[in-house]
């Protein structure tokens, strides 16, 4: 049925997904107190999208149209990937604190793990890919700030993530949402998005929230937002005009 539904109408595949996807998390982030670990039911349910996704992807043979490969690009077009890295230490920027007991910090991990595979394949895989058979510039707008508004569903699905936090959550996705479709898009390979992404995610289990204000959040998110800005409008210089892949190609 998902085939079916994927060569019919590619957006509405992706849409499709990342309604469920959204949905599933909100379910998960309720079940959660009842079953008193952190992250239990939201582990669960990445690994097993993350299972139907990769199965998808393989059984279709779609590994190198959604990026599943090594980038042709020297890395020094991408500055080594040094930014990257950059960016996965954000979140201890304030410090270092183990936040969560033993086994809610195992769970936690996982999900963010497999978090980190599940959106990059569904926003800047399958709906950046769809769009971006009409408009690249589209495609681009559109799956980056639907990436970065999609995190408002943690200040309302029981996460209790209050205002403030949110909203540089939010705004910081969208930012890097950009970033990561460059990456793609002129790169050809999703992996480096994935990889920095669960990396991002799984530090944020350690990153100390002990005397962080909101004005200091504000400033750490602002720094985050710049240093990302800088490097996507490097990259956009550096990397070729498209690699690996045309906006109207066929699956491989």
């Amino acid at each position: 049925m998902m085939k079916k539904l994927y060569e019919r109408n590619e957006l509405a595949f992706a849409l499709a997904w990342i309604a469920l996807y959204c949905v599933l998390q909100s379910l998960a982030n309720s079940i959660n107190p009842a079953i008193g670990i952190e992250s239990f039911a939201n582990a669960v349910c990445n690994v097993l999208l993350s299972v139907l996704l990769f199965g998808f992807l393989w059984k279709n043979g779609l590994f190198a149209r959604y990026g599943f490969c090594r980038t042709d690009v020297p890395a020094r077009c991408f500055l080594w990937y040094i930014p990257l890295l950059l960016l996965a230490s954000h979140n201890l920027w304030n410090g270092a604190a183990v936040n969560f007991p033993l086994t809610g910090t195992l769970f936690y991990l996982i999900n963010m793990l497999f978090v980190g595979f599940v959106e990059e394949v569904l926003f800047r895989g399958f709906l950046f890919r769809a769009i971006a058979k009409d408009s690249v510039k589209e495609a681009v707008i559109i799956s980056s700030v639907t990436f970065g508004l999609g995190h408002i569903l943690n200040l309302i699905n029981g996460r209790g993530m209050a205002l403030i936090p949110n909203l540089c959550q939010v705004f910081g996705a969208i930012a890097i949402g950009f970033l990561f479709v460059t990456i793609f898009y002129r790169g050809g390979s999703l992996i480096p998005c994935i990889l920095t992404h669960s990396a991002i995610d799984v530090v944020s289990a350690f990153g100390s929230e002990a005397g962080l204000t909101d004005e200091k959040r504000i400033l750490f998110s602002l720094s985050r937002i710049v240093i990302v800005v800088a490097y996507t409008l490097i990259l956009t210089k550096t990397l070729p005009k498209k690699q690996g892949f045309s906006a109207d190609d066929s699956a491989s």
